[in-house]
């Protein structure tokens, strides 16, 4: 049994994080989870075979510490991003959000500022303001948008210290172009992140903002390997930047932060990445066959170049997230009014979500 003496308002927590709610998404064991963004393909069993070669090997010298400069990691991701990048402008951590941390340890804090755009990420303002820095929502247009000028000029005004640039735009699936990030930089002060978290997901002839990177030395393009990868629980994010941003990080990562079987999986991945982003292609057609069925049914979808789909049109959000819930489908509500957003999965896992929802009615009403 497990006595609890005290509250956590009890406990001599720093003042700027009292009242705040940790990140988290609803956990439950249903057949159909389609609420957190994953990839829902399992890796591919040749690949995975090699993945667990290589940490078997990795094991065999895990007594000692790993490369702290997860080399061989560093090279891997230089090689998959192409665009002339070189290991040396490569940073890699436990997940994007560790490598987010990293920047907002480096280039925020005490007395300091972060932007975004809202609605945007939820962990960017958690990340700031873990890390004693402030955090300024801007905002977007009536179809989450943003335009080049405005996004500057709100930029502008407050002066950050750090801009986050979710490109695309999660939880809303909107695109971001170049010239919106071009804006964005030439007016920020200081760094600018861009999160291409879902860019595998954009269409093949878009460009990815690491073509912005040469002459710009606070630009950031941030990556994972949690989605297209289907690696969300091995947990390995990177980012590209200037070499002089990768040594700020250095001063402010835990020692060999990256652990040898982390670094022998991601380094396994890598070698089979055409086979790892082969699924992509059919995550995109059971995004757009959700979208088409979601405007069929009477909702209105936001284009998305990511691997989901929000949509308005809903009723009752929370009473039609329950209404899914109870038919074995789980998705998410992330708080935009009359508005759930839902991971494209399987062809099956697709089916039996717009099957759940279809039979809840228009608008979701049946879920009442």
């Amino acid at each position: 049994m497990v006595r609890v003496s005290v509250r956590l308002d009890d406990l001599p927590l720093r003042d700027d994080l009292r009242g705040l709610t940790p990140y988290g998404a609803p956990q439950a064991p249903l057949p159909v989870a389609l609420n957190v963004n994953e990839n829902t393909h399992p890796v591919p069993e040749a690949v995975a075979d090699d993945i667990l070669d290589s940490i078997a090997r990795a094991l065999r010298e895990v007594n000692r510490y790993p490369d702290r400069e997860f080399t061989a990691v560093r090279e891997g991701f230089a090689d998959y991003l192409g665009h002339g990048l070189s290991a040396a402008q490569i940073w890699a951590a436990n997940g994007s959000n560790e490598v987010l941390q990293h920047l907002l340890q480096a280039f925020a804090g005490p007395g300091r500022t972060a932007f975004g755009f809202a609605p945007t990420y939820s962990m960017y303002p958690l990340l700031t303001r873990a890390t004693g820095a402030a955090y300024v929502s801007g905002t977007r247009g009536v179809d989450y948008t943003l335009a080049p000028e405005d996004a500057a000029a709100q930029v502008d005004r407050a002066q950050p210290d750090v801009v986050f640039l979710c490109a695309p735009n999660n939880p809303t699936g909107t695109p971001l172009g170049l010239d919106v990030i071009e804006a964005v930089y030439d007016a920020a002060p200081g760094i600018v992140i861009v999160d291409e978290a879902y860019q595998e997901f954009a269409p093949r002839d878009s460009r990815s903002a690491l073509t912005l990177l040469p002459d710009r030395p606070r630009l950031v393009v941030s990556r994972t390997m949690s989605k297209a990868f289907a690696f969300a629980g091995a947990r390995v994010g990177y980012l590209a930047a200037d070499p002089a941003v990768i040594d700020a990080l250095r001063l402010v990562r835990l020692p060999y932060h990256l652990s040898a079987l982390t670094q022998a999986a991601a380094s396994a991945a890598l070698r089979h990445a055409p086979a790892m982003l082969a699924m992509v292609d059919e995550i995109v057609a059971q995004r757009d066959r959700i979208s088409a069925t979601l405007d069929a049914l009477g909702y209105r979808p936001f284009e998305s170049w990511t691997n989901f789909v929000l949509f308005s049109g809903v009723e009752d959000p929370a009473a039609t997230w329950q209404g899914l819930y109870d038919r074995g489908v789980l998705i998410r509500d992330v708080g935009i009014a009359h508005s759930l957003r839902v991971t494209a999965g399987t062809a099956e896992e697709s089916t039996a979500f717009l099957d759940a929802l279809a039979s809840l009615g228009p608008g979701g009403s049946g879920a009442h």
